[in-house]
Order: structure tokens, then C-alpha cells, then sequence
């Protein structure tokens, strides 16, 4: 790290960056290159879900890819600086400081996307850019982000609503995660190193599901639309 830069400074730097990336909104991007504002079509949401019902689906994998690098490339970003052996915030799964800084850098980018500046803060759901920052924070959470990942492909697909698949795997998280902690304790860390990561997976898994409450109110009352519907929500 450069010496003429606090690390307070550094990590200002680092959380608003992560913050404004991630409040790029990709799915609005991709509309005004086909002349659509996507918030005044289908569910009215910039996530991909809404993009490839409007767009079409090569445009809707562009923008759940493009939702994934803008949580993956901070997060990894930092990693990279945490494993230097002048960073002054300590080692995650050594220091439990190092965790927080890192997935508070998480945080920004998640809630960038899902809290836009740039968009009157009225974003997506907060659902590809998870996934881009849970691969992100290498080796901790990549392996239960990659499971879940699979899991909401299997429920998605087995049930037809795009948002089950997502809460079902956000709510999963954390609990994959316990798992794959616990298997590795004599690596990574005890949970009084780890407990920042613990407690962060929790706060997405509730995020997520807290985003998704309108969903929820239609899936209770039977009419929440499934894949190929004329009004799927998007993520």
C-alpha cells in the first residue's frame, strides 16, 4: 500500500467505489441501446429477469453477467489488497477486522445495485450482484456461493418463478456457508475470526427476501406470474 495514503483513506476509497459500481444499472443501459426505458415496461425492474423479458434473453444473460462483475470486481479487488502483507486491516480468517472491511466493501456493492444514486435510489433486487460478491470473497464464500447458485437453477426450474428460486437460495446461504466454515475451522479460522462473514450472510439472505416482499404477497395470493408469463418480476 502506498505510504502516503492512510488507510482510512484507502478504504473511503474503496467503499464508495464499490457503492457507485455497483449502482451502475446495467439493465437500463441495455434498454436505452434498444430505445426502451425497461422501467416503464414488464415488471418495471432493471434486474436481468426484467431485461431479457424485455430485451429479449441474450440481452437479459448480458445483464445478469454484467449485475455479477459489478459485485465481483470490488469485492475481488479488495481481497487482493487484504492479502498484501503491509494491509493494515489484518488477514480474513485471521482478523476479524480484515472480514469486516471486506464485506463491508461487499455491502456497498450490493446495496448500490439495489439503492442506485444514480436512479433516484430505486434499484434491482439485489440477487446477480450477491452472487458476484459471494464468489468474490475467495476462498470463504465462493464454494456455498457456487452451491447456491446451483440451487437456485434447480429451483427456478422446477418451480417456474424466478423469485423462489432467488429467496430460496439467499435464505440457503448462510447456512451452506456454516457448513462449509465448519468443515474447514482448522484453515480458515474459529468463528470468532469468521463471525463478520456468518453475520453478513444472514443481512443478504434478509435483504434479498425483504426486496422480494412484493413477490411474496403474490405467491400467498396465487397470482405472483411464472417463467414466460407476460409479467414476471424481475430481479
Amino acid at each position: 500500500m502506498p505510504s502516503e495514503l492512510q488507510p482510512w483513506l484507502v478504504g473511503a476509497i474503496f467503499l464508495v467505489g464499490a457503492y457507485l459500481c455497483g449502482a451502475i444499472p446495467f439493465g437500463l443501459l441495455a434498454g436505452w441501446l434498444r430505445g426502451v426505458d425497461i422501467r416503464t415496461r414488464g415488471s418495471g425492474n432493471i434486474g436481468a429477469t426484467n431485461a431479457g423479458r424485455v430485451l429479449g434473453k441474450p440481452f437479459g444473460a448480458l445483464v445478469f453477467a454484467l449485475d455479477v462483475l459489478k459485485g465481483l470486481v470490488p469485492v475481488t479487488a479488495c481481497g487482493y489488497l487484504l492479502s498484501r502483507p503491509d494491509s493494515p486491516w489484518g488477514r480474513p480468517g485471521v482478523d476479524a477486522t480484515a472480514c469486516l472491511f471486506w464485506i463491508a466493501v461487499a455491502a456497498a456493492c450490493v446495496l448500490g445495485h439495489m439503492f442506485p444514486v444514480y436512479l433516484g435510489f430505486k434499484g434491482g433486487k439485489g440477487v446477480a450482484t450477491s452472487l458476484g460478491v459471494l464468489l468474490g470473497i475467495y476462498p470463504y464464500y465462493t464454494l456455498a456461493g457456487l452451491i447456491s447458485l446451483g440451487l437456485w437453477v434447480l429451483v427456478t426450474l422446477v418451480t417456474r418463478y424466478v423469485s423462489v428460486g432467488s429467496m430460496t437460495a439467499a435464505v440457503a446461504f448462510p447456512i451452506v456457508f456454516a457448513a462449509v466454515a465448519s468443515a474447514h475451522r482448522q484453515a480458515w479460522g474459529a468463528g470468532r475470526q469468521l463471525w463478520p462473514l456468518h453475520l453478513f450472510g444472514i443481512v443478504v439472505a434478509a435483504l434479498v427476501v425483504y426486496r422480494h416482499r412484493s413477490n411474496l404477497g403474490r405467491l400467498i395470493e396465487g397470482v405472483e406470474p411464472r417463467i414466460g408469463a407476460s409479467r414476471d418480476e424481475g430481479n
